[in-house]
């Protein structure tokens, strides 16, 4: 394959994944994961997320294929001219947000998140939070379901459903929404610059209780929450010509 000779194949557990991933062993042959100049990801788009997690410390670059549901981070799947595709893809890059929880016990727990980091109550009582941006204070109290930040790819999932803007791949800011915002009611969220901190804190934990969660990572009961980008770890996505994030950020917004 021009430029890509060493091809890894990761499936999800899906029987339409393991059958795609059996065909195209059997096309082009694989090598190991950690041998790989690209990685080919067979599922939707949360095995996408975890195969992006599992091989951040690797340098390949990740071509995904839609054998799951929704597919936003995939390409369309074919069974043919996968060499040729590889061959002619776009890279898009993206970093991570890096997210360290403090529990009520005081334990402290970190992890990193390609979407988004939300923080959401764990009871039938709503979430008091406290927003901090960079250390200065920006809202005393937010009485809501939650809230969340999100990375320009992760804009238009769970960021888009709780209402928040949609992310241009190039803008250099994170979505700052909440969830069901009871108090300020009108509040809709706000951008900040992707180097800025954001910080949580819980007001009234042990009667409100939240948790906090990145990419489905969860960890419950925390007190505080710090979120910021991660520029040390970089994501290589490759994309069909015409098909890359811009275009599809581009198209959510006009659906």
């Amino acid at each position: 394959m021009a430029g890509y000779k060493k091809i890894a194949f990761l499936a999800s557990s899906m029987e339409q994944a393991q059958a795609a991933r059996a065909e195209l062993v059997a096309r082009h042959g694989e090598v190991n994961v950690d041998e790989a100049e690209v990685i080919v990801a067979l599922g939707g788009d949360g095995f996408m997320l975890q195969t992006l997690h599992a091989t951040e410390h690797l340098r390949a670059p990740v071509y995904g294929m839609n054998r799951g549901t929704v597919g936003f981070l995939m390409n369309a799947y074919a069974d043919e001219g996968l060499a040729e595709r590889i061959a002619a893809a776009e890279e898009a890059r993206i970093n991570p947000l890096h997210m360290r929880a403090t529990r009520v016990s005081g334990e402290v727990m970190e992890a990193l998140a390609i979407n988004e980091v939300s923080l959401l109550r764990e009871g039938p009582q709503a979430a008091k939070l406290r927003i901090f941006v960079d250390d200065m204070l920006r809202m005393a109290e937010l009485v809501a379901d939650g809230a969340l930040v999100a990375t320009p790819a992760g804009s238009t999932a769970y960021n888009y459903s709780a209402h928040g803007p949609i992310l241009p791949m190039g803008a250099d800011v994170m979505a700052l929404t909440p969830v069901a915002a009871f108090r300020p009611r009108r509040w809709r969220g706000a951008l900040v610059p992707m180097d800025a901190t954001v910080r949580f804190e819980v007001l009234s934990p042990h009667k409100r209780p939240v948790m906090a969660d990145a990419d489905s990572r969860s960890v419950r009961d925390v007190v505080q929450v710090e979120i910021r980008a991660e520029r040390s770890i970089t994501h290589r996505l490759l994309f069909d010509p015409g098909h890359g994030l811009d275009e599809r950020l581009m198209r959510e917004q006009f659906s």
